[in-house]
């Protein structure tokens, strides 16, 4: 397997060269020169297999340079029940992404794919357990080191930290928006006092986050003296490690060959529904994918006009379901790629547009007039609409959802098809969100007994200004190179 740039650099490279690097060269992406197809027989044959086994077959079709039995090793030893234990009541940890049926809603049964029993209660636990295997796997055989530097707008902090913590050769420094997290999320992150975590907390939205991490990535020179790498979504093979997740969940969700079901996914960089789209260009039966959003609806505007509009920090809400709350989503431009053909220049020209302008504007060309062929749908929730998705799930099925999921279940009952699996993907535990959860039931969330007390605990963070050039200098002084 090959992969190349979105943007047209011209070297192909292969899963372990670009596992480590982020951004290509030319500031693109990197996509497969090809997706892998998977058949119906495939799938078939993949019935009963464990999470672990079924992430083995989808990520084997990507990293064929990394020996099968180290591949399957590495798959088998991060995705465990112990290490995601933390399930409802009635949830079986051995499923790993155990599927909880809500009910039957206007002849279409409604699922939570629950995502977020492992370490840190989100689903970005799924892919970053197995990115630091793999981080610190393909490290000892080389005798490198990297540095890691990230940006969250809540729940991929935490996970990479988790994941990178004590890890060979690893260091991560994670910046994060100042105060726009939620007191659990916070607390996650700068709890930790791993002498190889360091925590930023910038002032500004996450959007000034990611720019800084794109622009250190774009620095090629200093990217290369500082060994510099990233666990954001923009790294292809945390993506790609979330594409097992959604054929794990139509094995559970069917029982015959062929059978379509459709995915809500919670929406604000476009890496979790742009592993969805992956696994529908590889052949996995996906009627649709509904992208959700909150009050940044940035992607709910362009799959419902053609217009892409990045908005800028003075217009990008802060909200209750904030891990969110993003106004230029990064993965886009992956599924944009496709949507164009995989025109290369046309994909470059369009960038340098969005850049200059902060529009695009796809709407009336034949590009668009095509969107359905992909399967995507989308919808935005306000806070009301999470808050009363929340206590009328909890009423009516006893199950109480974080908001970003009840963003996804609002938009998921707009999309129905009768007789159509609808699976909602979970983001998080509810213990992560306190403060929605009160407002909409009057009482606390449950949480693990293992993050009692945590908001109490001392916190070890710096504030930093919103300044790529400082944050060079910030990492430099701190490793010494």
């Amino acid at each position: 397997m090959r992969y190349q740039s979105t943007r047209g650099h011209a070297e192909q490279r292969t899963f372990s060269e670009i596992l480590l690097a982020g951004l290509a060269p030319d500031g693109g992406l990197y996509m497969p020169v090809e997706y892998p197809q998977i058949t119906a027989d495939d799938l078939e044959s993949w019935r009963g297999l464990s999470y672990a086994d079924v992430a083995f077959e989808v990520l084997s079709r990507f990293a064929d340079d990394i020996p099968t039995e180290t591949l399957r090793t590495l798959t088998r030893e991060t995705y465990t029940a112990e290490r995601y234990s933390n399930v409802r009541a009635g949830e079986n940890a051995a499923d790993i992404t155990p599927l909880l049926p809500l009910g039957d809603e206007n002849g279409t049964p409604l699922s939570i794919l629950a995502l977020s029993n492992g370490p840190t209660l989100a689903f970005k636990d799924m892919a970053m357990q197995l990115l630091g295997a793999l981080f610190e796997y393909a490290l000892a055989r080389d005798g490198s080191e990297l540095n890691i530097l990230g940006a969250t707008s809540g729940d991929t902090g935490s996970a990479a930290e988790y994941a990178m913590r004590g890890r060979r050769g690893i260091r991560v420094f994670m910046l994060s928006p100042n105060g726009k997290m939620s007191a659990f999320q916070r607390a996650q992150m700068f709890s930790l006092d791993d002498p190889n975590i360091v925590n930023l907390a910038v002032d500004g939205v996450f959007d000034d986050c990611q720019a800084i991490v794109k622009a250190v990535s774009s620095d090629l020179d200093y990217k290369a003296h500082q060994k510099i790498g990233t666990v954001n979504s923009i790294n292809w093979a945390r993506v790609v490690a979330q594409v097992a997740y959604y054929f794990h969940g139509w094995l559970l969700a069917t029982d015959e060959p062929g059978q379509k079901v459709s995915f809500a996914v919670p929406s604000g960089n476009f890496g979790n529904v742009c592993a969805g789209h992956i696994a529908r260009m590889m052949g996995l039966p996906i009627k649709n994918l509904v992208v959700a959003t909150n009050e940044n609806d940035v992607l709910d505007e362009f799959f419902r006009t053609g217009v892409y509009r990045v908005r800028a920090a003075a217009e990008t809400h802060h909200t209750s379901s904030p891990s969110m709350d993003i106004s230029k989503a990064s993965n886009f431009e992956r599924f944009l790629f496709d949507l164009l053909g995989r025109d290369t220049e046309r994909v470059a020209e369009v960038f340098r547009e969005i850049d200059e302008t902060g529009v695009l504007d796809l709407s009336g060309t034949p590009e668009f007039a095509r969107i359905h062929e992909f399967g995507f749908v989308s919808g935005r929730s306000t806070h009301a609409d999470r808050v009363a998705t929340i206590r009328e799930v909890s009423e009516t099925y006893g199950v109480v959802v974080d908001p970003h999921t009840a963003d996804g279940i609002h938009v998921a009952r707009q999309h129905l098809s009768p007789g159509i699996p609808m699976l909602a993907l979970e983001t998080a535990l509810p213990a992560k969100f306190a403060e929605i959860i009160r407002e909409a039931l009057g009482r606390d969330p449950e949480r693990p007994a293992s993050f009692e007390g945590i908001e109490d605990l001392p916190q070890h963070v710096e504030v930093v200004p919103a300044d790529y050039m400082q944050i060079k200098e910030f990492i430099a002084a701190r490793t010494g190179l």
